[in-house]
């Protein structure tokens, strides 16, 4: 079905270890990404049993070469020298109808040589979690692995109680992490580490070998990436949840759904990971830890660049520094679609920042909140606002700044701008308390709720009717404040 190459493998070891899957007692397909398959070349799809075996890892998939892949990582701010692919297989690379090279993984299927005394398993509901939210993600434009299937194990999964068990496998450009450079520079082999190092500008940013300094180069390309995403990232209220060295992908693209979550009632410092006790990937931090991050990946490229001594760590702390304009540039462009300003306005920033307090002090549910504005600025009527004031607690101090807003869209309001800001403001996210229901419904057996799902998070500017009753925030008792890794 799809044409395999193995690439990374003809790295050194132990940067890919030779690793099967353990088979699974009775596999059952929940979901197939066909418009995937084929945008990797797939020319026809076979039947469900026997996708449920391949990406089970029960049968050998055609072709494919499986390895676990090695990595480090800083795990909460502590560095671990040795990680890996505990319960994740590579089962090759394929070359996409765009001449694009991708991986396909395996997530949950058995141990590896990574997997230090874990069980290499995955329970269904981050599976489910996974499959929504990278598939929103998707739509949204927002860089990131994809999900090409989900399978059932017929087993269970022991995490903080007994649960369905489940394989995941997933596309992405590449599963070459921050913590895979910091692997390599571990263990003080300069070779694996320049091996790694060309390896990734051959693959991701072939323009750099031409420049003067490649190393240099690929640190201020992967800067640059990083600071597009995060803002994307902050323009829907996406919080990652455990944005350590490992799940930082050097490619750019959103990596490692775990305890992942959306906002809902706009709160800056909003934490929704049961394991992010300090709040060090709260929603607003999410900027500087990205930055610090990349200032893990400079360390390692030091021994590779050009020049030395005190100009040599000066030359990475300036491409390190560029992070902040880029983030902030990508921000601003993002604020202005979202307000349905002209690009260069200068009223987007005061305007947003103004908002952002708006809705944090009147507890307003931040989606909502842009998704009513877009509407109100399609409709200019008397009672334009209604939508939106319900939203707040604090209604005379919202109708304040709507007048500001109103006055800065005079010289904006065209067209294009309207499209822009609807495509910038989703009617839906994948909602936690959506997610919890479609993962209950599953662990009972029913896999209706997780396809309605999928189908509306997947046209995230949708306005049916369907759409609307699945895009309403959570009530009181239907909150889901805490959300949780599968590992």
């Amino acid at each position: 079905m799809l044409q395999f190459e193995h690439r990374y493998a003809t790295l050194p070891a132990p940067l890919w270890v030779a690793s099967q899957a353990t088979p699974v007692a009775s596999p059952e397909l929940i979901a197939f990404n066909t418009p995937l398959a084929e945008e990797l070349g797939a020319k026809e799809v076979p039947d469900a049993t026997t996708l449920a075996g391949w990406f089970s890892g029960n049968q050998p998939v055609p072709g494919a070469k499986p390895g676990a892949l090695g990595y480090a990582g800083h795990q909460f701010g502590n560095f671990v020298p040795q990680l890996g692919d505990g319960r994740a297989l590579l089962l090759g690379e394929v070359v996409d109808q765009h001449g694009v090279r991708r991986d396909v993984q395996l997530k949950g299927s058995g141990r590896t040589p990574f997997s230090r005394g874990g069980d290499g398993r995955s329970p269904l509901g981050p599976v489910l979690r996974e499959y929504l939210v990278s598939e929103f993600m998707a739509a949204m434009g927002i860089p990131t692995t994809r999900a090409l299937a989900a399978v059932t194990s017929g087993e269970r999964v022991v995490r903080q109680m007994a649960e369905p068990g489940a394989v995941f496998t997933r596309v992405a450009s590449s599963h070459i992490r921050v913590g895979t450079f910091q692997f390599a520079a571990a263990r003080r082999d300069e070779a694996l580490l320049k091996a790694l190092a060309d390896h990734v500008i051959e693959r991701h940013y072939p323009e750099a070998a031409n420049a003067e300094d490649p190393y240099l180069a690929l640190l201020e390309a992967v800067v640059a990436r990083q600071a597009l995403l995060i803002a994307r990232w902050m323009s829907v209220g996406f919080i990652h949840g455990v944005m350590n060295t490992d799940n930082c992908s050097i490619a750019g693209e959103t990596i490692d759904y775990g305890p992942c979550a959306f906002m809902e009632q706009f709160d800056p410092q909003k934490v929704y990971s049961s394991i992010d006790q300090g709040r060090r990937y709260a929603f607003a931090n999410q900027p500087a830890i990205a930055q610090w991050n990349l200032a893990r990946f400079a360390e390692t490229l030091l021994p590779l660049m050009k020049e030395e001594g005190d100009a040599l760590v000066e030359q990475a702390t300036d491409a390190i520094r560029r992070f902040e304009p880029l983030f902030s540039a990508e921000q601003r462009r993002l604020y202005a679609d979202k307000l349905g300003l002209a690009a260069d306005s200068d009223q987007a920033m005061p305007l947003m920042e103004a908002l952002e307090s708006q809705m944090h002090q009147g507890r307003m549910d931040m989606t909502a909140t842009f998704d009513a504005l877009t509407q109100d600025a399609a409709s200019p009527n008397d009672e334009r606002h209604e939508a939106l004031l319900a939203l707040t607690t604090q209604p005379n101090e919202l109708v304040a700044w709507l007048d500001q807003w109103q006055q800065a869209q005079v010289a904006s309001q065209d067209g294009e701008r309207f499209t822009a800001m609807r495509h910038a403001n989703p009617v839906i996210i994948p909602r936690n308390h959506r997610v919890q229901e479609v993962i209950d419904a599953a662990y009972d057996g029913d896999f209706a709720p997780f396809h309605t799902l999928l189908a509306v998070v997947t046209k995230p500017f949708d306005e049916s009717v369907e759409a609307r009753r699945l895009a309403a925030p959570a009530t009181e008792n239907q909150q889901v404040l805490r959300t949780f890794c599968g590992t």
